[in-house]
């Protein structure tokens, strides 16, 4: 049976990343689940001197456990919202750095929304896709893959090809069960 982490980035309710959670979630059914999700229980991203916060290492443990890594966000400001990014910093980068690598992610899955064009995304660089094939990818190991699944220009788009995009996420999901 797959394990699977999912993260969750969003300060809202009932929005577009939510639908996009709930619907990894149905498609993850068979899999040994852990959620994740970050606004909801306050997970604090500033890093502090005394690095003792029992949620860093409760993270560390749930990477440890995983064999699959499925992160839900809206990518703001071509990047990997604040606080994705400081659960990153406290909880990757120490381990990294004490030698502790997550070699048993065997694959990390991104799903993520953008207000801008892939037009857009590409000319800035694509900050946040790097982040997750050229930082954690390593991090992991040499057979750890990458999946970028993103839905352009969101505040544009209508109903069905937002629609389309939450079955492309469930089945994208299923993949890792």
């Amino acid at each position: 049976m797959s394990r699977v982490l999912v993260v969750r980035c969003h300060p809202l309710r009932e929005c577009y990343i939510d639908a996009v959670h709930q619907r990894v979630l149905a498609g993850l059914a068979g899999a040994d689940v852990a959620t994740v999700d970050l606004y909801r229980e306050g997970f604090r991203p500033e890093s502090s001197i005394d690095e003792t916060d029992g949620h860093v290492e409760r993270h560390r443990d749930l990477l440890r456990w995983c064999d699959a890594l499925l992160l839900v966000y809206p990518t703001w400001w071509a990047g990997q919202p604040a606080m994705l990014k400081g659960w990153v910093d406290r909880v990757w980068a120490p381990a990294i750095e004490g030698g502790d690598r997550f070699t048993n992610i065997g694959q990390i899955v991104a799903i993520t929304t953008h207000g801008s064009s892939k037009l857009v995304n590409m000319l800035e660089g694509e900050g946040g896709k790097r982040t997750v094939t050229r930082n954690l990818a390593p991090a992991c190991g040499r057979g750890t893959r990458t999946r970028w699944i993103a839905l352009y220009g969101i505040d544009r788009l209508g109903d069905a090809r937002r629609s389309r995009f939450l079955d492309r996420a469930e089945r994208v999901a299923q993949s890792l069960v």
